[in-house]
């Protein structure tokens, strides 16, 4: 006769409500499982928040490198135009100052020419000279007949003319010089201004032909006060008369 050993086959063997049936007990032993299948799906979820936080964190990180790195590149832009546009205003100043101490040279070579004593080697330096300082943007104006600008001529001299309509350059003292748009000096020059009081009258085409229709042409006041006073000597020279004779006769 075999004996069982106590609590051994007992602790193995789920507790079953006495006068239930194997098939009764087996979805007790399967509720466990059942529990812990909502849990996953939850889990999903929170970590997909997770990610999708971080992804627009990242996003945003990103926009602001981006927003920082186009800040930087426009400084950077205007940054090299300033630069360009120092150097070719420093370039203009240096040549300015040297073209500035050649212009008395200028003048002399000018004068020369105009003398006929420009010959000679004298005259192939100074086609040079001038050569050389026109590549360098040197530029002379000033001309005789040329409407008075303040902003450019200076004026020396003033007369009036009957020729002209408004305040002209009758002649050039000294030639003035500038670089591209810039005045390193001003032409001096002559002016001549209309007369005082000069009207230019034009005739109309009617007062020449002297056509039908004209009004009368009529004495001027002149005229009139000239008439008057020649009347007036004549009367008072026949009433001289009249008494040198012994007056008028009585009856």
């Amino acid at each position: 006769m075999t004996e069982e050993t106590p609590g051994f086959g007992d602790a193995e063997r789920p507790d079953v409500p006495s006068g239930a049936t194997p098939d009764e007990a087996a979805p007790q032993a399967a509720e466990p499982s059942t529990e812990e299948g909502p849990a996953a799906p939850a889990g999903d979820a929170m970590r997909e928040a997770g990610l999708t936080a971080q992804l627009d964190q990242a996003r945003s990180a990103l926009g602001e490198r981006t927003a920082d790195l186009q800040r930087l590149q426009a400084e950077y832009q205007n940054y090299r135009r300033r630069v360009e546009r120092d150097k070719v205003t420093v370039k203009e100043i240096a040549s300015a100052n040297l073209l500035t101490e050649l212009l008395p040279t200028l003048d002399d070579v000018g004068r020369a020419r105009d003398h006929g004593e420009l010959v000679g080697g004298f005259k192939s330096v100074a086609e040079s000279l001038e050569t050389v300082v026109a590549k360098m943007g040197l530029q002379q104006f000033g001309k005789e007949g040329e409407p008075f600008d303040p902003t450019i001529h200076e004026a020396l001299m003033h007369s009036y003319a009957p020729d002209v309509t408004e305040t002209t350059c009758v002649a050039i003292l000294q030639p003035g010089y500038r670089i591209g748009e810039r005045v390193i000096r001003p032409a001096r020059v002559a002016v001549a201004e209309p007369q005082p009081g000069a009207q230019t009258v034009k005739p109309d085409s009617a007062d020449e032909t002297g056509g039908e229709g004209d009004e009368p042409v009529r004495p001027d006041a002149a005229e009139q006060a000239e008439a008057e006073d020649t009347g007036k000597s004549t009367d008072k020279a026949d009433q001289a008369e009249s008494k040198e004779n012994g007056g008028p006769d009585k009856g």
